[in-house]
């Protein structure tokens, strides 16, 4: 039987943290059009959308169910949960789920992203998590287009150079609300594409990031 990875490339993971902006070059539509580039690309990608970003944007996040990207939980109000007490964590997964769920239209168990990273090597904020039936998903490539002094040619940059670099699984992230991401999507689609990487969600990878530098298998029961 034929090598798949041989054949396909190295598979990438774009992610999408789709959340209130809180930084500059974040134009209204953004998102919205961000949603657009990705289907003139034919792309699915995978969104860890915050609760409180869905109940604020109900067509963007339902559109985002709706064209069949993948969807895990970003929170509901997008706090450092290690800031939470264990009460706050269950309410706050809760309360995300509920909201995910009814306005995008499909559950988001059992990805879940930390919002800022914070928590996603703490303990206590995991066992939350797992007990809720999630696990988290971290990431691999780190384009900071967060940033507002980051071009979307250095953006473009890190990601395409950063991906071919890892190999095989590489989970990358990304936000919906930077108008310099926008811009540099499409130039990273194309020369992933080109350098024959095959682009899915998280769900077809084998490993993820769940710690930084600690990937663990999907089907690791032990660490849900």
């Amino acid at each position: 039987m034929p090598d798949t990875l041989a054949m396909t490339g190295p598979r990438i993971a774009l992610t999408f943290d789709a959340e209130h902006p809180d930084r500059p070059r974040c134009r209204p539509g953004v998102q919205e059009a961000l949603l657009d580039a990705l289907e003139r690309l034919d792309l699915r990608a995978t969104f860890f959308i915050q609760g409180r970003w869905a109940e604020a944007y109900p067509r963007t996040a339902a559109r985002i169910g709706s064209a069949g990207h993948l969807v895990g939980s970003h929170s509901f109000y997008h706090a450092r949960m290690p800031l939470l007490s264990d009460d706050g964590l269950r309410t706050d997964i809760a309360a995300a789920e509920t909201a995910i769920s009814t306005i995008v239209g499909v559950s988001p168990v059992p990805w879940f992203r930390c919002p800022f990273g914070a928590g996603h090597d703490d303990p206590r904020v995991l066992a939350a998590i797992r007990s809720a039936g999630y696990r988290n998903v971290h990431w691999d490539i780190w384009a900071e287009d967060w940033d507002p002094d980051r071009s979307s040619g250095a953006i473009e940059a890190t990601v395409v150079d950063e991906a071919l670099a890892h190999g095989d699984g590489a989970v990358v992230l990304l936000h919906t609300w930077p108008e310099p991401t926008l811009e540099a999507v499409p130039r990273i689609v194309a020369r992933l594409r080109d350098a024959g990487a095959d682009l899915v969600m998280i769900d077809a990878l084998r490993d993820l990031p769940v710690m930084a530098g600690d990937p663990v298998r999907r089907d690791d029961r032990s660490r849900r």
